[in-house]
């Protein structure tokens, strides 16, 4: 088919449907435009004016134009894609993360393409290297390696990529997440301000962020001139806080000591929940016996027995922050320095750590 003959179907609406593969410059032809300009239009680039952006979006409807991404990939020489790496989905965490990036990344028309590792290193590296074989434009990760082995490889193929939540031991990389250790140190505090003074803290594998809130915690320890005991440190290991039954074993191991914690300080709101299920399993109460905050701020967490104090970590700002970062780097001409976006934040208060103010006529059985 001629270039005539195609602008002669587009301008037929009678005759569209004979046109088996509308282009860009079939459209541009027939509006009087540039190609660059319906380009444009696609990734909503801010230069063009409104009048012609809604011709050219109309005229798109109206003959229901799907970009070949494949050769747009070769002229741009960009995919329009952005790879998401996240140790796993069973947390609406990193599902609110994911809407922040797409706010984003749709105006801009790219896609986003989520892969899981399970919490498993080698499987990181596996889908990494997948996406780089996809020619992604950049890749946005939540690692599970303590020391983010594969960057060498992500950096020789010059793919641009920040690193969300967890900074995997590499400070010279482009990180978006919280404050853990001020995070550890106000969950910890609060608890003390509720009168708890034997506190645990139930963590997960050991990564970045599990750190950083253990010397929080441990700070405000200090700070009261309140001893850390090691007994009353719980690390869950391998997969440990993706489990109901290690948080839950946890606890029911600490309700056996001599003395038994007051207070606990959960890693994320998992953790809490399952934790807070085997202190009232035990016939204790919450938050008269054992008080608790976690972290996560999950969808539901005022719904639960005893509504759960926890963690607002702004997930979907997070996204955003590290979806306009990586944009930045995408349509950056020359490497653009590491840059650190440090959120706020915010302590949800709810009953479950309410121990001086709890329901009425119960009182803590263990001090």
């Amino acid at each position: 088919m001629g270039l005539g003959t195609a602008t002669f179907a587009m301008r037929d609406n009678a005759t569209i449907g004979t046109m088996a593969n509308v282009r860009m410059k079939d459209i541009a032809n027939d509006l009087g435009v540039s190609v660059v300009t319906v380009s444009k239009v696609l990734r909503n680039h801010s230069d063009i004016g409104e009048e012609t952006r809604a011709r050219v979006l109309q005229r798109m409807r109206e003959l229901d134009y799907v970009p070949n991404l494949a050769a747009r990939a070769l002229v741009t020489g960009k995919s329009f894609i952005v790879g998401f790496v996240v140790p796993g989905l069973l947390h609406s965490f990193f599902g609110e993360v994911a809407k922040g990036m797409t706010n984003v990344f749709r105006r801009k028309g790219y896609g986003l393409v989520i892969a899981t590792s399970e919490e498993d290193p080698e499987l990181e590296i596996q889908e990494i290297n997948q996406l780089l074989a996809r020619r992604v434009d950049a890749l946005v990760i939540a690692s599970t390696q303590p020391t983010f082995e594969i960057r060498k490889r992500i950096d020789d193929q010059k793919v641009p990529y920040v690193l969300i939540d967890r900074h995997a031991g590499q400070t010279a990389s482009n990180f978006v997440g919280v404050d853990d250790h001020a995070m550890g140190a106000m969950a910890t505090e609060h608890l003390i301000q509720a009168g708890c003074r034997k506190i645990a803290f139930l963590s997960g594998k050991g990564l970045s962020p599990e750190l950083g809130r253990l010397e929080g915690y441990k700070q405000a320890l200090r700070k009261y001139s309140i001893k850390a005991r090691p007994d009353y440190i719980r690390v869950l290991g391998e997969g440990g806080d993706a489990s109901d039954n290690a948080p839950y074993s946890a606890m029911k191991e600490l309700l056996a000591l001599a003395e038994i914690p007051d207070g606990v300080y959960c890693f994320n709101d998992q953790i809490a929940i399952n934790a807070m299920k085997a202190v009232l399993d035990a016939g204790l109460q919450v938050p008269e016996d054992v008080a608790f905050v976690g972290t996560g701020n999950i969808r539901h967490s005022d719904f639960l027995r005893v509504p759960l104090t926890t963690f607002d970590q702004n997930a979907i700002s997070i996204g955003e922050s590290a979806a306009k970062l990586a944009l930045a780097m995408i349509e950056a001409r020359t490497a653009l320095p590491p840059k650190t976006i440090l959120l706020e934040a915010k302590l949800v208060v709810r009953e479950s750590s309410l121990r001086n103010s709890g329901r009425p006529g119960r009182k803590p059985r263990n001090g």
